[in-house]
């Protein structure tokens, strides 16, 4: 695996969580900076170290509500 793809969101009760496409792989943080050093973390706790992905994306999705 080249590459490995976050869904970050922020979390209803404050903080971000960040959920991994295609591995079982979840982690949460109060800012954005620590949940990077935390999804970092994840990934090397997840995969050994000849299979872990090079490359770690975040895809960041913001919900957005507002009247019409």
């Amino acid at each position: 695996m080249n590459e490995i793809i976050f869904i970050v969101e922020e979390a209803p009760e404050g903080g971000y969580t960040a959920r991994a496409l295609g591995a079982s792989i979840f982690t949460e943080a109060d800012y954005l900076k620590r949940l990077r050093s935390q999804v970092r973390d994840a990934v090397h706790c997840h995969f050994q170290e000849e299979q872990a992905p090079k490359i770690i994306r975040l895809h960041l999705v913001q919900e957005e509500v507002f009247a019409a």
